[in-house]
């Protein structure tokens, strides 16, 4: 491993101009300062982290929150996840992955020790406990995800509203008055997470705007749950002509059991999605459907929180991405006489 001191013999310098050069703590010469960088090239020089960190009092690590829940559909978490963390290398900080249900726990560990030189929290629920501690925290903190109540902090997400809104329209337009919403396991909705919460009361809102009756059902997303939550839907109501589906593990066995049902897609019933564009786009019938942007999401995170650290960034901001539907092959019109 090359060393400091190598470094400033190759370049021709001390070791101090060395070290000002790659901290930029003191002002030396353009003409010394591009020497020290020729020398780190050539020599593939990399600064040791544990004494950059103690120099800095910064780690150069960003403690990414993403509780890996047995409810929840973890390649799209892990999609956001990898996108933060190739954006925090781009600014050349590493990530520290949390994935434990540790609520607030989590949030005073990383305060109260020199782990992290800030946070982005995944997972945010309504009224999460989490929140007051990163209001109160001294380190920066983006959130992936929207609470009731954002004041005091930084937050980037989908406007989830707006994308249910999106899907009750698309499906009025072609006729269907009749909708049911496939949503995610119950427990999702019983601890208030904001994603799911605010996808159902987009939908509820303008289907009530626009006259539609709507269902809506939770499901765990296995074969047996979905058949189950199927045959209850058109137990109630067997008008049903159109589904929403936020559930990626429930489209494939959902498409699956109305084909079985002699049920065709979309000519007999219509289905639209709110998942990822790879999950859409790969489906038995490829879904119509609304984008979860977890590249774009993961970047403009990763954005935010680095703008913080560098005392750029405002202490209270939240970007919701807009909604935008894809029309593939799984909504048509109604069906006559519906």
């Amino acid at each position: 491993m090359v060393t400091l001191a190598e470094v400033a013999r190759h370049a021709g310098v001390s070791a101090s101009t060395v070290s000002y050069a790659l901290s930029g703590k003191r002002s030396i010469s353009a003409a010394t300062r591009e020497r020290v960088e020729n020398s780190v090239r050539k020599l593939g020089y990399h600064p040791n982290a544990g004494a950059r960190a103690l120099a800095s009092s910064r780690s150069n690590i960003i403690a990414l929150m993403v509780p890996l829940r047995t409810d929840m559909y973890v390649p799209v978490m892990m999609e956001i996840a990898m996108a933060v963390a190739t954006a925090a290398r781009t600014h050349g900080y590493d990530i520290l992955l949390l994935t434990g249900e540790e609520g607030a726990e989590a949030v005073r560990r990383i305060e109260g020790s020199a782990l992290a030189d800030a946070m982005i929290v995944m997972d945010v629920e309504l009224d999460d406990e989490r929140l007051p501690l990163l209001r109160a925290a001294n380190r920066p903190a983006v959130l992936i995800g929207l609470p009731s109540d954002t004041a005091g902090l930084n937050c980037v997400d989908l406007d989830f509203a707006a994308a249910g809104a999106v899907c009750a329209e698309h499906l009025a337009d072609l006729g269907h008055r009749e909708i049911a919403v496939i949503g995610e396991a119950a427990a999702v909705y019983e601890r208030h997470t904001g994603f799911a919460e605010r996808t159902l009361t987009g939908l509820r809102e303008r289907s009530a705007e626009l006259g539609l009756r709507l269902l809506h059902r939770p499901c765990e997303g296995s074969y047996a749950s979905v058949a189950a939550t199927l045959s209850r839907v058109f137990d109630e109501r067997p008008g049903t002509t159109a589904f929403v589906v936020q559930n990626e593990a429930a489209t494939d066995p959902l498409l699956a059991l109305l084909r079985q049902s002699g049920r065709a897609v979309p000519e007999d019933v219509s289905v639209v999605a709110v998942c990822p564009e790879q999950v859409a786009a790969h489906a038995s019938v490829p879904l119509t459907s609304v984008a979860v942007p977890a590249q774009e999401m993961g970047r403009r995170a990763v954005e935010q929180v680095i703008a913080k650290i560098e005392g750029r960034g405002s202490n209270e901001e939240v970007m919701l991405l807009a909604p935008e539907l894809t029309v593939r092959e799984s909504a048509a019109q109604a069906p006559a006489g519906t």
